[in-house]
């Protein structure tokens, strides 16, 4: 590859239809730190080393209005998915913290290699994975 190496996962995206929805999920429930917001378009949030996009489909279908930053049109139907890591300890704090907001848990299970996955939707439908990272890391996550 001559040097050309990923170092991560910089960003991922959902799309949602409701900005104040999105961001009582993500901000409130799940506890992210809000970096950015315009209204009618997306909100944005910190997540460890990684920013999650939660953007307005129709907006982000738009060209871009500012020469100054040119990025391409975007946008998805249907929902999505997007998983965070959290330690074994932890899912168990965030199922009873999910339970008591009253919100469905689609499922909770141990993959065959161990490690345990929950899974939610958020107010646009996504499906909201939290998961130990051994899924896919291997040790004890």
């Amino acid at each position: 590859m001559g040097g050309a190496v990923l170092d991560g996962l910089l960003e991922a995206a959902v799309y949602v239809d409701d900005l104040d929805a999105a961001e009582a999920f993500y901000g409130g429930l799940l506890g992210l730190e809000r970096i950015l917001r315009l209204d009618g378009r997306h909100v944005f949030f910190r997540c460890g080393r990684a920013v999650l996009l939660c953007f307005v489909a129709e907006a982000t279908r738009e060209p871009p209005h500012n020469p100054d930053l040119p990025v391409p049109s975007h946008g998805a139907d249907g929902p999505s998915h997007v998983c965070f890591a959290a330690s074994g300890t932890a899912l168990v704090a965030w199922r009873e913290r999910i339970e008591a907001e009253g919100l469905e848990i689609e499922q909770d299970f141990r993959w065959p290699n161990g490690a345990r996955s929950i899974y939610l939707r958020d107010p646009a439908g996504n499906s909201v994975e939290l998961a130990e990272p051994k899924l896919w890391f291997g040790g004890d996550g």
